[in-house]
């Protein structure tokens, strides 16, 4: 019997539409507990269910979020601060031994990243942060690049003119204080 013959005998008998068994569709996408209701109870009913029960503590509800402990979308995250860690501990590397590219690299992938995980679902707070801190180190390292850059540029030809003489005295001084220790330095 083809599918039309079957709604045209639904339609012809008498028996309400209800008793008839339904396909249930496949997949758990479309299993829904609120089907049979009204829009205003459905809503009510989805909302009690995103309610936390007040018998679960600050762990199980970690452990059970969509973004807690037993998901990809925490340990990135905890992963991703050793990149903030390891920014800010370049704080204390002269800027002149900074890599430009890396640190430009590092603002950008804070920044796109940052808006990405408030658009992503489940949208991932935690995620969000420590991008924003990425960018912000990154921010912080590509000023310090840039004015080290700056400052070489303004230099004069004078003055680096005159801290040439005194590296020149001072390395003849020690020459004529002790030829061998820098004739073995030289060699080095």
């Amino acid at each position: 019997m083809s599918s039309r013959a079957g709604l045209r005998f639904l339609q012809s008998s008498r028996l309400p539409l209800r008793s008839v068994p339904r396909k249930q569709p496949f997949g758990r996408r479309f299993q829904s507990s609120t089907a049979g209701e009204a829009p205003a109870q459905a809503a009510a009913h989805e909302a009690a269910e995103k309610v936390t029960p007040p018998s679960q503590n600050v762990l199980q509800r970690l452990w059970s979020s969509p973004v807690g402990m037993k998901t990809v979308h925490f340990w990135a995250p905890v992963m991703k601060w050793g990149l903030v860690l390891a920014g800010i501990s370049d704080f204390a590397r002269p800027a002149e031994s900074l890599s430009l590219t890396q640190n430009l690299a590092l603002t950008a992938t804070g920044a796109i990243w940052t808006r990405w995980c408030f658009v992503i679902k489940p949208r991932n707070v935690f995620l969000a942060a420590v991008n924003f801190f990425l960018g912000c180190v990154g921010v912080t390292q590509v000023s310090r690049i840039f004015l080290y850059q700056q400052s070489l540029k303004n230099e004069t030809a004078g003055e680096v003119a005159k801290d040439s003489a005194i590296d020149a005295k001072d390395t003849a001084k020690s020459i004529a204080q002790n030829p061998e220790s820098a004739a073995k330095e030289a060699v080095q």
